[in-house]
């Protein structure tokens, strides 16, 4: 005799999909949150931390939804949100507490600004993400809000990484407002820069990649402020190297676009 099918499900399976990325998402966002919490409480170091885990998890949430087809256009307009408050809203106020407090009303205004720009661009991000895939999915429009969120940072992270030697005596007092100031244009600016979602290797190289991500994360654990640092700043040199990458193969489509519309025309 033949069994009857058990048809009771708590959701179906692409509600299920769904699900799995948005969880991440909003982990992402507790943990943006709990890094100003750290923040109140004079535990910096930690709210760096939680910022570092709340950038994981925004790296992850995407590429997951894509992989077990669970995108949706919530989705999308909850990972905005959260990187908002992720890195927009937590990376400012960590900062404040830390240091732009000193500088009174100044201070309160430079987190502003830079909470707006990361507003703008998250924005300008969802409406160009809209336009059909291309070349120019390789490069962001302006920094990205993640990166902006950790590199808007890399005050605080020096002080805690030791580095701080190398450089000198450094006026954090100085520095952190005109930082702030240079990341929220970077943030809203059209400067392109590696998007890294497209990175294609060579077979042969996957163990040797493989290899260097265990590198770094092992050393992310261990010499977890100097590698946050060194991380930083090599994103920042490439980002005039990924402009030239740039303006290099858009010449290239250029000219390869002309020679087709002259064969058309010869034709």
């Amino acid at each position: 005799m033949e069994k009857p099918k058990n048809n009771l499900k708590i959701v179906s399976d692409k509600k299920a999909r769904i699900i799995l990325p948005n969880a991440i998402t909003l982990i992402g966002v507790c943990l943006g949150l709990s890094s100003i919490k750290f923040a109140i409480d004079g535990k910096f170091a930690i709210a760096i931390i939680a910022i570092l885990f709340a950038g994981l998890m925004d790296a992850l949430d995407g590429r997951i939804a894509r992989l077990v087809k669970g995108t949706s256009k919530m989705g999308k307009e909850l990972d905005s949100l959260g990187d908002v408050i992720s890195f927009g809203v937590a990376p400012s106020l960590i900062m404040y507490f830390w240091n732009l407090q000193y500088l009174d009303k100044l201070g309160w205004f430079i987190c502003l600004i830079y909470v707006v720009c990361v507003a703008l661009r998250l924005a300008r991000f969802n409406v160009n993400s809209e336009e059909d895939p291309s070349w120019k999915d390789n490069f962001f429009e302006g920094v990205p809000s993640p990166a902006g969120g950790l590199i808007v940072l890399l005050p605080l992270v020096i002080s805690f990484s030791g580095l701080s030697e190398i450089f000198g005596q450094i006026n954090y007092d100085l520095l952190v407002p005109i930082f702030f100031i240079i990341v929220s244009v970077l943030l809203i600016s059209t400067i392109p820069t590696y998007s890294f979602k497209k990175i294609v290797i060579p077979r042969s190289m996957t163990k040797f990649l493989l290899f260097g991500i265990v590198l770094f994360f092992g050393a992310l654990l261990v010499y977890t402020f100097k590698v946050l640092a060194i991380s930083s700043i090599v994103y920042i040199f490439l980002i005039p190297v990924s402009y030239f990458h740039y303006k290099k193969i858009k010449k290239e489509k250029n000219i390869i676009s002309d020679k087709d519309e002259d064969l058309e025309d010869i034709l």
